[in-house]
């Protein structure tokens, strides 16, 4: 699997496409801003998208989940407690922005639930405090985690937006995400890509 990541959007939202090298086959996770870009990108090295997968409903990472959804004719995933946020302005904070927007998933996936999407298995982790519904994508073979606006890198996510909360966080960062192996690799929605194992041994919010 390669790994491609494009900063985009006004909050320099880390937008990632994961490749299935062999079949070109790819998902899109968290396009917040640029779709004609993402598209161009997708189209330049004739990749074939299989779905949009949203960490959350944030507008920073859905903006542009519908605009490539229907370029490509493919579905987008959400985790399903995640849906009033996706379509509530408030919750998914358009407003910061000047707009007031609803955005929208096709599949709300459960927890623990195995997505099997461009020949892998991405495996849906429940992660409220950031938003309600927030979550992470681990793909065990590749020792890949997409952990959104939970894990960052010696940080966590902002839990002043509504539907936050620092010890949801915190426990969900605990009992989901620190109970993966040191050497899986986190590829977060903000700023650089961390482990999990140097951020068990010196995040100063855990």
């Amino acid at each position: 699997m390669k790994i491609e990541q494009y900063c985009v959007g006004q909050v320099a939202t880390n937008c990632y496409f994961a490749v299935n090298g062999e079949t070109k086959e790819m998902v899109i996770v968290d396009p917040g801003d640029s779709a004609q870009m993402l598209a161009e990108k997708i189209r330049q090295q004739g990749l074939k998208p299989k779905a949009v997968l949203l960490t959350h409903g944030h507008f920073d990472h859905a903006m542009a989940a519908g605009k490539l959804a229907e370029m490509f004719g493919i579905k987008i995933y959400a985790h399903e407690a995640e849906k009033e946020t996706l379509e509530n302005p408030h919750k998914n904070v358009s407003t910061m922005i000047g707009k007031s927007e609803a955005y929208h998933a096709d599949v709300f996936a459960k927890d623990g639930e195995v997505l099997n999407l461009a020949g892998m298995e991405l495996k849906v982790l429940h992660t409220p405090g950031h938003t309600e519904g927030g979550c992470c994508y681990y793909l065990e073979k590749e020792k890949v985690l997409f952990s959104g606006d939970t894990l960052f890198c010696q940080s966590v996510g902002r839990t002043d937006f509504p539907g936050g909360s620092m010890s949801g966080i915190v426990r969900s960062i605990r009992e989901k995400l620190l109970a993966l192996p040191d050497d899986v690799s986190v590829y977060p929605g903000h700023m650089d890509i961390t482990t999990i194992g140097r951020e068990r041994a010196s995040n100063p919010f855990l």
